[in-house]
């Protein structure tokens, strides 16, 4: 029953599944060195992708909330122009 639990977890046999992560990791070590990009490279780049999103995540945020103070200078004394107008009838 055990073997059945383990089995289930893995996606087929362990030994199966040993054999298939072992050919698939020889294959894309291969592309990898083909491609000459070791693992703390790959790594480094994809820290380095992250953190290069989330600073211009940040950026798009300041950006948009200039928007809206920009847009704010024209529409709040207008809406509180229409308010004041319109409190008096």
């Amino acid at each position: 029953m055990a073997d059945g639990k383990l089995g289930n977890f893995l996606g087929g046999s362990p030994g199966g599944v040993i054999l298939r992560l072992a050919l698939a990791s020889l294959i894309v070590g291969a592309l990898m060195a083909l491609l000459g990009i070791d693992p703390q490279t790959l790594v480094t780049r994809v820290f380095r992708l992250a953190q290069g999103l989330i600073e211009r995540g940040w950026e798009a945020v300041g950006e948009i909330g200039r928007w809206i103070a920009y847009g704010a200078v024209i529409v709040v004394p207008i809406w509180l122009l229409s308010r004041l107008v319109s409190g008096r009838r």
